[in-house]
């Protein structure tokens, strides 16, 4: 039986899951803030294409002049999430939705795609070792672990921004930079903020709510950004434990 996709809209949003956060109950708050922002982001271009099934498996993507990371470039097309997960594993979904955002940028008459990896597999960033398959190569880095990949049509190539690669800001106390993009950051930010009234830690949250404000972040950003000390430490979603880590 062939695998049947379904792109959302602004006429089908309403009756359709969104994979990441289709089995947890908690994060539906944030599944409803995450459909309001997608809302605004039609109209520019960006997509979110799933199987038509209740999983994990779906690619997002957007024009890079209208993506919310400090990539710049022009005329490319930017990977934010391409996820598969569970028993939809190995059965061709990544790469079949891969393949639907390379065509679509070739058919808009794009420059390419690019996508933020890391020399080594993170959590919340796509696998480079995938990405390579496809002919993506490493045309910036960040620090040792972060590296922005891409295929290119034409030779020309998106780079970080220069404020992204500061990975410091000036407040020493425990700094999160969240957006709007992701149905798990509003219960972790909960929980963050339970942790550090609990145990007394200086805490500053700062919402990434424009295009401006993300293109002009000063670290690697893909959603969510964790500084500690005035360093840039993950854009990894923290659990409590992930927490004391950086803390200690």
């Amino acid at each position: 039986m062939e695998n049947t996709y379904v792109t959302l809209n602004k006429e089908n949003i309403g009756q359709q899951h969104l994979c990441c956060a289709i089995v947890d109950k908690k994060h539906q708050k944030g599944v409803e803030v995450k459909k309001n922002w997608l809302m605004d982001r039609f109209e520019e271009g960006h997509v979110f294409r799933k199987l038509d099934e209740r999983g994990k498996v779906f690619i997002e993507y957007a024009p890079l002049e209208k993506a919310w990371v400090p990539v710049t470039g022009e005329q490319y097309m930017y990977i934010y999430c391409l996820w598969v997960a569970g028993k939809f594993k190995g059965k061709g979904h990544g790469k079949a939705l891969l393949r639907y955002c390379i065509e679509d940028a070739k058919q808009q008459g794009k420059s390419g795609v690019c996508v933020i990896s890391s020399k080594k597999k993170k959590p919340f960033l796509s696998d480079k070792k995938f990405l390579i398959s496809f002919g993506f190569q490493v045309v910036d880095t960040i620090g040792e672990d972060y590296e922005l990949l891409a295929l290119s049509f034409d030779n020309t190539l998106p780079r970080f921004t220069e404020s992204a690669k500061r990975q410091t800001i000036e407040n020493k106390e425990l700094t999160i930079y969240y957006g709007q993009q992701c149905p798990y950051i509003p219960n972790c930010l909960a929980d963050i903020k339970a942790y550090c009234t609990e145990h007394k830690v200086a805490l500053r949250l700062i919402a990434v709510d424009s295009l401006e404000k993300a293109k002009d972040m000063p670290c690697i950003f893909n959603n969510w950004a964790v500084f500690y000390k005035g360093k840039f430490e993950t854009v990894h979603l923290l659990t409590e434990a992930g927490l004391r880590k950086i803390l200690q």
